[in-house]
């Protein structure tokens, strides 16, 4: 099985950037995104042989995700309960025999870190969902995650220490989540990789020199490692501030 995940900035914009190209030559059995930055009925994709869940934010122009499937799954989630965060369209997951892909656009702590307590309850619940998922049956978790686990997964570590996506709270929760059964899966094939980033900012030339961040993952159930295939980030493929990264693992369904 074959697993996209792409922070689009915004679906309508990025289909102007070539979203569809890509999409049709990625021919993944799930294609998840994130910041979709639209309402019901403001775009037709209408991709032939998949089944499509969108969670809306309520706020228009904000946050929200989507997942495209070629297979049906035996069940649909929105969301996890959290009535703060319920509105802003974070989190579908599709239920299937063997496993639960759970695609998620986690909050950013903002630069003044004014939304960190937020964050963390948010990580904690979150936590919680997924190892209650997993007690089930093995979960794939992936999106935009608004943070850099380790120092090598950005360029300039040392100066960002204490920033929004970088502090010692946002990382420590992703410490706590791997150690509590699941695995970070890029990172496990490529342990020592100092240059494999997903986002850049918008700044002059800052792509160019590859000065980034990673932090869009799939994270899986540490029992789903051995079946993994390949991981892969797309780094080249723009139309979005964020790069699409792969999964390609031999779950069945």
């Amino acid at each position: 099985m074959k697993f996209i995940s792409w922070n689009v900035n915004g679906i309508r914009a990025c289909v102007k950037k070539g979203f569809v190209d890509f999409f049709n030559e990625a021919d993944a059995d799930f294609f998840c995104i994130q910041e979709t930055k639209c309402q019901d009925g403001q775009i037709e994709l209408p991709f032939e042989g998949y089944y499509q869940y969108w969670n809306y934010a309520e706020k228009k122009g904000y946050s929200g995700t989507a997942i495209f499937a070629k297979h049906k799954p035996l069940s649909v989630k929105y969301g996890v309960g959290d009535e703060e965060s319920e509105p802003e369209g974070r989190i579908i997951t599709l239920e299937y025999e063997t496993f639960y892909l759970v695609n998620v656009y986690t909050p950013n702590s903002q630069r003044d870190l004014a939304r960190l307590p937020k964050r963390l309850d948010w990580e904690e619940k979150l936590a919680g969902y997924l190892k209650e998922l997993d007690a089930k049956k093995p979960v794939i978790y992936c999106g935009d995650l608004n943070v850099a686990h380790e120092e090598k997964d950005l360029k300039n570590a040392k100066s960002n220490i204490g920033n929004s996506g970088f502090t010692f709270e946002e990382r420590g929760k992703m410490t706590e989540l791997l150690q509590s059964g699941f695995t970070d899966s890029f990172r496990h094939f490529n342990p020592d990789r100092e240059d494999a980033f997903t986002w850049w900012s918008y700044m002059n030339k800052v792509r160019e020199r590859n000065i980034g961040w990673r932090i869009d993952y799939f994270i899986i159930s540490n029992r789903l490692v051995d079946l993994v295939r390949k991981t892969d980030i797309h780094a080249r493929v723009l139309g979005s501030d964020h790069c699409p990264v792969l999964l390609e693992a031999e779950v069945g369904l």
